[in-house]
């Protein structure tokens, strides 16, 4: 009976991230714009088998202290991409499997923040400029 309620629970968190998905993280714009890749309510990333999607998204830089929300969500067990890392701030997250999981990265300053899976096979970067 325990193996009968793991399985439905897997079932059951799948099922509420596919739905809470969309509404996740709704923190509004620093600056106002609306930078490609991402929205009023922060930066989403798919990880799926072939890495990081988008891989690339551009973000405005606001007044000192400012962040914005990146969301990544893994989608796939066939991936080695279970856990984002971002070198620079020192940040390393787990990407449990279909659970959104939200980085607040600062965009205070100009420059390129690069994340990775943990392997650094996959790649990404947010541009902020």
């Amino acid at each position: 009976m325990a193996d009968r309620t793991g399985a439905w629970s897997g079932v059951l968190v799948g099922f509420l991230a596919a739905i809470l998905w969309p509404a996740c993280d709704k923190k509004s714009d620093p600056t106002g714009e609306s930078p490609a890749g991402a929205s009023a309510s922060g930066v989403r990333v798919t990880v799926g088998e072939h890495g990081f999607t988008p891989a690339s998204v551009a973000l405005p830089r606001g007044p000192s202290g400012t962040t914005w929300p990146v969301t990544f969500l893994r989608t796939t067990d066939h991936t080695c991409a279970k856990e984002v890392v971002f070198p620079d701030l020192g940040i390393t997250k787990d990407l449990p499997l279909r659970a959104p999981v939200t980085v607040e990265v600062p965009a205070d300053t100009a420059r390129t923040l690069t994340f990775q899976c943990g392997m650094a096979m996959y790649k990404g970067a947010l541009v902020v400029r």
